[in-house]
């Protein structure tokens, strides 16, 4: 995949290590969405990239916020992202933090059970509910198929439940899993939501909304073979768009709302960082093995590393010689490498300890997933960087 001339400049231009985003690519992947699915109301999932600056930035294209916490909330509205365009997503949350939210001005919350329902009743009255359903995360990197959602049965008797407590039953929602791979998860997902709107009108209930939730993929990483992944983005958007009539066809007239969260960040994020030792030696099976050992890793901004490959890029060092090795990041952890099913990767023979390596299209989560400090390795800062005004 082709990375932005702007991010590939601030890459080199970096002396240490860090992450840099490229808010002008962020903008087009945003303008975009617009596009493919044009009248559709931006959520952007904030836990995939916390980041102060990319949040301004969307915010001024007109994007809201899908928020996770309390602390989500805060960090959307000190960005000025208005309340009502702010979702408490988060199915999970403890009555004080339901208040809080309330208090803050928060009057849109998901929901997927009796008790929950129950508590936003009690602590935010009046409020908007959506009603999340389990999808099964077929196709998806990430499935969520069991700790979010309820069956389409739970939906009818939560919305109900939310009616007579004195709530608004606004909508339903769904998650299709994260970097879905395929078009008929969303197929899937919204042949769910038409009979369930179908079924919930029946029983007196007109919504006036649909959260299609997170999913849609990024496009840069790669396979555990080392093969770009290639998600059939384009029959994804027709489904969608498909998808959306079928629902209006079953629940009248209706809203729709998205949260992308990687699809938006992260082939427009990449990380600066550098090569610890490049080593050969043998396995307790006696089998010789290279590993190449990186600054960063899975505890400082490479943590979804078990699923997935980032592309790498060794700047200056075209030609040569190279040899198949181990990914692993600088800590002694075991748990701090491509795990056994990844295909070693091809690099350089050539290189050495301190030459500097692109980590591209990690921008979403890595920042979110960085401890603080484990083994003594820090988290790493961030740049946001723009193209230059006229410039490609």
């Amino acid at each position: 995949m082709r990375h932005d001339d702007t991010l590939l400049a601030a890459l080199a231009a970096a002396d240490d290590d860090r992450i840099v985003f490229d808010l002008s690519g962020i903008e087009e992947r945003y303008a975009s969405l617009l596009a493919e699915l044009p009248g559709v109301a931006v959520r952007f999932a904030l836990k995939a990239c916390p980041v102060d600056e990319v949040l301004d930035c969307l915010a001024r294209q007109g994007s809201g916020v899908d928020a996770a916490s309390v602390q989500e909330i805060g960090q959307a509205l000190r960005a000025g992202v208005p309340p009502e365009r702010i979702h408490y997503g988060n199915t999970i949350k403890s009555d004080p933090d339901i208040a809080e939210a309330y208090r803050l001005g928060i009057r849109d919350f998901a929901t997927d059970s009796l008790a929950d329902v129950t508590a936003v009743a009690e602590h935010a009255p009046g409020a908007r509910v959506f009603c999340r359903l389990a999808t099964d995360g077929g196709g998806a990197l990430w499935g969520l198929s069991r700790k979010f959602g309820c069956s389409p049965e739970d939906a009818v008797a939560v919305l109900e439940r939310a009616r007579d407590a004195g709530l608004e039953p606004a909508g339903l929602s769904v998650h299709v899993g994260s970097q879905q791979m395929t078009a008929g998860a969303w197929r899937r997902a919204f042949e769910q939501l038409a009979d369930l709107l179908d079924t919930l009108r029946g029983r007196g209930m007109a919504l006036k909304y649909v959260d299609l939730g997170g999913g849609l993929p990024a496009l840069g990483y790669l396979d555990e073979r080392g093969e770009p992944l290639d998600p059939p983005l384009d029959k994804m958007f027709a489904v969608i768009r498909e998808g959306m009539q079928m629902c209006r066809d079953a629940g009248g007239a209706l809203d729709f709302i998205v949260e992308p969260g990687r699809y938006l960040v992260a082939d427009h994020g990449a990380v600066r960082a550098h090569v610890v030792r490049l080593s050969l030696r043998h396995d307790a099976d006696g089998e010789p093995r290279h590993w190449l050992y990186l600054s960063c890793g899975k505890f400082n901004g490479l943590y979804e590393m078990d699923a997935l490959q980032y592309r790498l890029v060794f700047p200056g060092r075209h030609g040569g010689p190279s040899v198949p090795a181990t990914v692993a990041g600088p800590t002694c952890d075991s748990d701090d490498a491509y795990p056994g099913g990844h295909r070693p990767v091809r690099v350089p023979a050539s290189i050495a300890s301190g030459d500097p390596v692109w980590v591209m299209s990690s921008g979403a989560y890595a920042v979110s997933y960085m401890t603080q400090g484990f083994n003594g390795f820090g988290p790493l800062p961030w740049t946001c960087v723009r193209k230059a005004e006229g410039g490609r």
